[in-house]
């Protein structure tokens, strides 16, 4: 697979020869315009090698490790879940001097690299009857539609209008400027390319890497949430919990590392990697967050985990003061490493470094390093150390709680509501919720159950913007109470980011930046 990735990225590299990084007239042989029809699309290998090359998109890196698409903790430093010693993604800059058109790493690489595979996807679509007919075509079409939809998404979500290209790469005209449509544009093509993906894909449970009629399932969800088509996301995720193809895995935290993501029926979506091949960029998971302490928690998420009744730490039975590690919902030690933390709880050091101590080592005072995504059989990792777990974008869990949410929207707080919160809490052993909630109430509980079951995967942020309450939270927001004096900036632009300036410079006059920038 890894061969097939190098080999489809050469291609593509030699074929659009507007990307960055490709030179024109590197290896310039044959004239591009004449490429896929001298070269290319003459065998069924080719879509083979093609649709590979698709699914490479989620590798796609951004200028090193932390900016790589899909390091999916790294979300979390643009919340108030987490905070590093560095600029990773971008996160720490984006709230403290703010973000604008000029802003690197996922601000334009996230728009640089969805570009790229929408670029693919079209090339894919125009082209893959040539050499696959039937039942296999279908699949393959099924296949790029969601990718590309699943790229579209992103691109709605972060920077709301931009531009719709659908167009196979080598008929299009690249000297022409193209002007943006709105969002809503947007959204219905996603829509659109996710109903032809549903349409023609597998009626099975994920497993494989490719998308399944789940995994397309599970993004139009989210997509309809976004858009705040409630009674419409209540009954799509509902298909999809009557369908039965997954249940929760009975150990959180195997989500997260391997073996025990190969046996997980509850990941519906994710960044697969597999040694010796496919391996990490750069670095391994634990150094990112281990020796380089790239995301800690904040204190203000760490007090967001319930007692283990149930209950906020100020009115539980079971919380002892002066020991606030103990007797609490289950999900937070599972997610991150405390003080005095050993061995026996996974603390992955050893020597001088074999208990977990804040101002040791260059851990910051008051802090909480993340255990999520550790292979819990890590010792002392360091550079070199080999890392093959998956980057997960979609589980089962999300499903239940984007339905509870929802239908909790659509028609209040009824037995499905309950049933789908009830199932999520008592995976972990977390009591089930008070019964005779209001709307109101039920909002805030799920919204507490989104923060501490997704906590550093990466969905906080644009939760809290689709939410409407980024600004409210995050703005003047601090991150470390040891450091008062540092506060976090969020405006109400921020919802929508900002079209790297690049772009809008290729496409003067006709590409307009987004309000307020």
């Amino acid at each position: 697979m890894k061969k097939y990735q190098q080999y489809l990225v050469l291609l593509l590299c030699f074929a659009f020869t507007v990307l960055p990084g490709c030179k024109k007239g590197f290896l310039d042989v044959t004239p591009p315009d004449r490429l896929s029809s001298a070269v290319f699309w003459k065998t069924e290998a080719d879509a083979d090698l093609a649709l590979t090359g698709l699914y490479n998109y989620l590798y796609a890196g951004g200028g090193g490790y932390a900016t790589s698409m899909f390091t999916v903790f790294s979300w979390d430093n643009f919340t108030d879940d987490s905070y590093g010693q560095y600029n990773y993604g971008g996160g720490q800059a984006a709230l403290s001097s703010g973000i604008t058109p000029q802003s690197g790493d996922f601000v334009y690489n996230y728009y640089l690299n969805c570009y790229r595979a929408i670029a693919a996807s079209n090339n894919f679509l125009a082209n893959v009857e040539k050499v696959l007919s039937g039942d296999k075509l279908a699949r393959y079409k099924g296949e790029a539609h969601f990718i590309r939809a699943f790229n579209y998404f992103w691109l709605a979500q972060l920077y709301g209008n931009t531009v719709i290209t659908t167009d196979d790469p080598f008929t299009e005209d690249f000297s022409a400027v193209k002007a943006k449509s709105t969002k809503a544009e947007v959204l219905a093509l996603v829509e659109s390319d996710l109903d032809a993906a549903i349409a023609v894909l597998p009626d099975v449970a994920y497993g494989d890497g490719h998308a399944t009629k789940t995994t397309a399932q599970g993004y139009k969800v989210r997509a309809l949430l976004f858009q705040k088509k409630y009674p419409e996301a209540a009954a799509l995720a509902q298909q999809i919990i009557t369908g039965k193809k997954y249940i929760l895995y009975a150990n959180y935290a195997g989500n997260f590392h391997k073996p025990d993501q190969n046996n997980s029926k509850e990941i519906m979506f994710s960044v697969k990697y597999l040694r010796p091949n496919i391996l990490h960029q750069d670095v391994a998971v634990a150094v990112h967050l281990q020796r380089w302490k790239g995301e800690l928690a904040t204190q203000d998420l760490i007090d967001e985990y319930e007692a283990a009744d149930g209950k906020d730490t100020a009115s539980s039975a079971v919380y002892v003061k002066g020991k606030p590690y103990e007797n609490r919902d289950p999900r937070m030690r599972m997610t991150f490493f405390f003080p005095g933390d050993t061995k026996t709880q996974g603390w992955p050091f050893t020597g001088a470094l074999a208990v977990a101590t804040p101002g040791k080592d260059s851990w910051l005072e008051g802090y909480y390093a993340v255990k999520k995504w550790l292979d819990p059989s890590l010792v002392d990792p360091d550079y070199g150390t080999i890392d093959d777990g998956d980057f997960v974008l979609l589980r089962y869990a999300d499903v239940l709680l984007m339905y509870a949410e929802a239908q909790n929207e659509a028609a209040g707080p009824d037995a499905g509501v309950y049933s789908a919160m009830k199932e999520v809490r008592n995976r972990v052993n977390m009591p089930d919720l008070p019964a005779g909630l209001d709307k109101d109430a039920m909002r805030a509980r799920i919204r507490h159950e989104r923060r501490v079951e997704f906590a550093l995967e990466g969905l906080r942020y644009f939760d809290l913007r689709r939410w409407g309450i980024a600004r409210e939270k995050l703005n003047g927001f601090v991150k470390n109470p040891r450091e008062p004096n540092i506060k976090t900036k969020y405006e109400a632009h921020y919802d929508l980011w900002p079209i790297p300036q690049t772009e809008i410079d290729r496409n003067a006059p006709v590409l307009e930046q987004n309000p307020d920038y």
